[in-house]
């Protein structure tokens, strides 16, 4: 079988049955959270807001809060179709783009998704990086809403780290694993274009050390 050929039986295989391998991860999983004041604030205070995870740390966080009808953007590459098919099993919504190809059409989707009061799931250094570079779209987004950036990551004890270009962190089952929630973000309309690079830097290294601190967890 050649490599492309390859690629696309598996891409295949992970689209019908992703969802599946995510939903018995998670429950095979023994998960503590750690943050998750910042996300019952927002839900209990009715803030509009986005979920914001690295592209390598996206599968326990699509576990633990499957079938609440979040709206994700999704890429339509290949792997953001099988990320698409997978999440609609696990009751998300999607909207289709990126920053590279049907960008301003999956933008002013999520706005609407926002505007009417659902809460949205940016990868901001997707669909194909530069790893943990976020890009400012994500910003624009919450800017344009009103919604706060809600950081969020995972790590586990025993795990695979793929050899990809954006490290994709695959748990083994019966692993402990940790969820934590960052310090929700605001964009306020108005800000001079430093102070947006400045804000943006500043939740990058945000969610940077996010996932430094649930790495470390289980090195102690």
């Amino acid at each position: 079988m050649n490599k492309k050929k390859k690629q696309k039986v598996l891409l295949h295989l992970a689209s019908k049955f992703g969802w599946l391998i995510i939903l018995l991860l998670g429950k095979l999983s023994f998960i503590k959270i750690i943050g998750r004041k910042h996300f019952e604030d927002l839900i209990n205070h009715n803030k509009r807001f986005i979920f914001v995870l690295w592209h390598g740390r996206i599968l326990i966080p699509i576990y633990i809060h499957r079938g609440k009808g979040i709206t994700a953007m999704a890429s339509i590459h290949a792997d953001g179709e099988m990320i698409a098919q997978t999440l609609h099993k696990l009751g998300y919504q999607t909207v289709r783009g990126s920053s590279t190809h049907r960008g301003k059409q999956a933008f002013h989707d999520m706005v609407e998704v926002l505007s009417r009061g659902g809460v949205g799931a940016m990868i901001p250094d997707g669909p194909q990086g530069p790893r943990h570079h976020l890009k400012p779209g994500t910003l624009y987004l919450a800017q344009q809403t009103g919604a706060y950036l809600l950081p969020i990551t995972f790590s586990a004890k025993r795990r695979i780290i793929f050899n990809s270009w954006d490290r994709f962190n695959l748990l083994i089952p019966f692993s402990k694993s940790i969820v934590i929630y960052g310090k929700p973000v605001k964009v306020a309309k108005g800000i001079s274009s430093d102070q947006f690079e400045k804000l943006r830097l500043q939740l990058e290294k945000q969610m940077i050390h996010l996932e430094q601190k649930a790495d470390e967890y289980f090195r102690k």
